[in-house]
């Protein structure tokens, strides 16, 4: 089952998503809220979310940062997003206002809510019916900065730079997104969700991403990224365990193992819906260890299959997975089947499901898809690295 990804970036400003296009859990986030911030951050940005009132208090901390004059709360004020989904009364968003940012030369749209765990969930979910309804895209260059119980938009990315040296933190759902390195990475109040200071821009003034083949590129006046992709030792990172039982544990929430065996004749279970990419002795495919998770029938069909396997081999367990694939495309027209599991490797471990669901999440793991199609490349933004058999790349963009 695939993914079609749209790379063109969203035509109009959808205030909660991504501003490319105009220019450019648990009950916590894991930090402690000061007891006080009426709109500031006195104990500067690591001292946890920031907090406010009101959205004149809001106003205030933006104030700190960067311009935000003229606040307006009128929906019919013309600097509000028409098409934005977070109204007062959705997500919990209990206020609405819009301010320009006379810097930056764009507006900022301000939040307040009564529960911010609501509020990302919201969030989640748009971006999520965005992703199933064909934009791939969606998100992925997010500019929600959220505190404890208020967010702030801006349409600029010099905004979102200046808002990004704040207590506030950006808040991304795309499931291809990963915080690089030497930013902050947060967990945020809803699963598959990341907060971070990474601002994500298309337009060359967002955060400077020194891991990735784009940006190296152009350090070295390069006008794009390796056709090849980014090569095994300078890999941005890969998961891995140690065991299967380490691999269970790691996978677990993605793919919902609540229901493990390692029993052979269980884990080489198929069924209508659920075919794995492996099929014959596993160990043929360089596998030592393999389970599987979900229920594979009795009293009831077959479901929620998955297989997890512990690579001794990943050379030869790469081989046979193209082969594999190969075959596939050549018989299904170039197309996975639907019921066909997709392998995502690590680098000493490997995952087939065929649910986009437990990709998404897989992909935030460090997990990524072995693709082995004759040209295949992937957008910016994605990663997009080679695999260890000449022909085939690891990326967690799905597309053609």
């Amino acid at each position: 089952m695939r993914i079609k990804r749209i790379l063109a970036a969203t035509a109009a400003l959808t205030a909660l998503v991504t501003t490319a296009a105009c220019d450019g859990g648990g009950k916590d986030d894991g930090r402690a809220a000061p007891a006080s911030t009426n709109g500031t951050d006195p104990a500067g940005p690591d001292a946890g979310p920031p907090s406010a009132g009101s959205l004149a208090e809001a106003q205030k901390y933006v104030q700190r940062h960067t311009s935000c004059e003229q606040l307006s709360t009128e929906p019919a004020d013309k600097r509000m997003p028409s098409d934005d989904p977070a109204k007062p009364g959705a997500w919990s968003v209990t206020e609405r206002g819009v301010c320009s940012d006379q810097r930056g030369r764009g507006q900022i749209v301000l939040y307040r809510t009564s529960d911010m765990k609501a509020f990302q969930a919201g969030y989640k979910k748009h971006v999520s019916d965005a992703i199933d309804g064909g934009k791939g895209d969606y998100g992925l260059f997010s500019r929600v900065f959220v505190g404890k119980d208020f967010a702030v938009v801006p349409r600029r990315t010099e905004s979102a730079m200046a808002l990004a040296k704040s207590g506030l933190r950006i808040l991304t759902c795309n499931p291809t997104f990963g915080v690089p390195k030497g930013y902050k990475k947060e967990k945020a109040l809803v699963e598959h969700c990341v907060l971070s200071d990474f601002v994500h821009s298309q337009d060359g003034k967002g955060s400077v991403n020194h891991q990735s083949p784009e940006e190296e590129g152009r350090e070295r006046g390069e006008s794009a990224r390796p056709k090849e992709g980014r090569k095994p030792e300078d890999s941005l990172g890969l998961a891995e365990a140690g065991s299967l039982a380490e691999l269970k544990k790691l996978v677990h929430h993605e793919v919902g193992c609540e229901q493990f065996s390692t029993d052979p004749e269980t884990v080489s279970v198929s069924s209508i819906d659920y075919l794995p990419a492996i099929e014959g002795d596993h160990k043929m495919w360089g596998v030592g260890e393999r389970g599987m998770c979900g229920y594979p029938g009795g009293d009831r069909r077959a479901h929620d299959l998955s297989w997890l396997d512990k690579v001794d081999d990943m050379i030869t367990f790469q081989t046979k997975a193209k082969a594999a694939q190969l075959k596939e495309l050549r018989e299904n027209g170039g197309r996975y089947r639907a019921t066909r599991s997709m392998v995502l490797v690590g680098k000493n471990v490997a995952v087939e499901t065929n649910d986009p669901s437990s990709r998404h999440g897989l992909y935030q793991a460090q997990f990524l898809h072995l693709n082995c199609q004759e040209g295949f490349t992937a957008p910016e933004g994605y990663r997009f690295e080679k695999a260890l058999v000449n022909g085939c790349v690891l990326t967690n963009y799905e597309g053609s």
